[in-house]
C-alpha cells in the first residue's frame, strides 16, 4: 500500500514553486535564532531593523516570542510586563512561548501558581492571546499560517438582528421577573397571546409559573 505523502512546507525535496508572501519586519535582537532564516526560505521578505515594540510584525500583529528561559526570567524581572503594556498599542498581538518539546514550562525554579497566575494575567489583563510552541520551526511554522491567513473585511453597514413577531412577544415576556427563554415560551404556546397571559387568573398562570405567578400578577395589576 502507497504511504501517503505528508506536507511538510519546511521539506528539502519539495518542487512546487514558492508563490512570494508577504513583508514580515524583524527586531534585529531576532537575527541569532532560526526563525528569520526559516522564514526567509520560506520565500518571506525579511527586514530585519530596530523594533521599538514587539519581535516581529506580521500584517498587522505584533508577536513577542519567548523561549521558556527568557518568558521565566523577563517574568521575574518584570521586564515582560513592561513588554506586554507596550504591545497594547496595537489592536492585534501575540505572545510565543517557545521550546515546550524538550522543556516544562512548570519545572522551573519558579512557584507554579505565580506562574499560573501571571499567565492568566496576561490573558485577562493585557488581553494578549498565547501560543505555546514545540520549538523554532512551530514558531515559524505559525508565522508562516498567520502572514498567509485570508482576513474578512468588517460590514460598516452591520446592522442589529431584526426579530420575528415570535420572537417579538417572547422578548416582552421575558422582561417579566424570573421568567426565562423557556418559560416565556411555554405560556406564549398556552395563552397564544401576551393579551390572554395578562388576562389570565393567578391560578392558570401557577400551572406554570408555580409561585412565581403572584409576584407576576401583582406587577401587572399594579398602577404605575
Amino acid at each position: 500500500m502507497k504511504q501517503k505523502q505528508i506536507f511538510d512546507i519546511f521539506s528539502k525535496t519539495k518542487k512546487e514553486k514558492i508563490i512570494p508572501k508577504h513583508k514580515i519586519e524583524i527586531d534585529y535582537r531576532e537575527r541569532n535564532c532560526l526563525v528569520p532564516s526559516l522564514l526567509k526560505k520560506l520565500n518571506f521578505e525579511i527586514e530585519i531593523k530596530e523594533l521599538k515594540v514587539a519581535d516581529y510584525i506580521v500584517k498587522d500583529v505584533a508577536i513577542e516570542r519567548k523561549t521558556i528561559d527568557d518568558f521565566i526570567s523577563s517574568m521575574i524581572n518584570r521586564r515582560l510586563s513592561n513588554q506586554l503594556q507596550e504591545l497594547q498599542q496595537y489592536e492585534n498581538k501575540l505572545l510565543i512561548i517557545e521550546g515546550f518539546e524538550h522543556q516544562d514550562l512548570y519545572s522551573q525554579n519558579v512557584n507554579a501558581n505565580a506562574l499560573r497566575g501571571f499567565i492568566l494575567s496576561i490573558l485577562l489583563k493585557y488581553k494578549v492571546p498565547i501560543i505555546f510552541t514545540k520549538n523554532q520551526e512551530d514558531t515559524a511554522k505559525f508565522i508562516y499560517i498567520l502572514a498567509n491567513k485570508q482576513t474578512k473585511e468588517m460590514s460598516l453597514n452591520a446592522k442589529k438582528k431584526t426579530l420575528n413577531k415570535k420572537e417579538q412577544l417572547q422578548f416582552i415576556i421575558e422582561s417579566f421577573p424570573g421568567i426565562g427563554p423557556k418559560t416565556a415560551k411555554k405560556l406564549l404556546e398556552k395563552f397564544n397571546s401576551i393579551k390572554n397571559i395578562i388576562n389570565s387568573s393567578k391560578e392558570e398562570l401557577k400551572e406554570i409559573l408555580g409561585i412565581k405567578a403572584e409576584t407576576i400578577k401583582k406587577i401587572i395589576d399594579q398602577e404605575y
